[in-house]
């Protein structure tokens, strides 16, 4: 009997689908398309685990790894995840009121507490 004979000899994605639909990798919070993005940027497995401590390395590469084997499902989802943000956004932009001029109203306001706080210290 071989030492390969006792470990399966597949390798399980550790992806999982949250309560709102979003796919996280491993035990952590941490979603699929950061990491999916991250190496299709070209950071190695090591780099992305460096960037989020939660994940580790074998989950990593096992989702990679997958990524690679379903190029066309994993876009799929990541082009759906990126058509429910643009419209997350707009409903989010639609509900707000227009402020054309909310950077210099902020200039102006953080200016004020400056030179409040100038006054106060002296």
């Amino acid at each position: 009997m071989s030492v390969l004979d006792a470990v399966p000899l597949t390798v399980d994605v550790p992806l999982q689908r949250d309560d709102f639909g979003a796919i996280r990798v491993g035990k952590s919070r941490v979603l699929v398309e950061l990491v999916i993005r991250a190496f299709q940027n070209g950071q190695t497995p090591e780099a992305i685990v460096e960037s989020y401590d939660t994940l580790n390395l074998a989950d990593i590469y096992a989702v990679i790894g997958y990524y690679l084997r379903h190029p066309d499902a994993i876009n799929r989802y990541l082009a759906e995840r990126a058509d429910a943000a643009v419209a997350t956004r707009q409903k989010i932009e639609a509900s707000q009121p227009a402020r054309p001029n909310l950077r210099e109203v902020l200039l102006k306001r953080a200016k004020a507490t400056e030179n409040s706080s100038a006054e106060t210290s002296q």
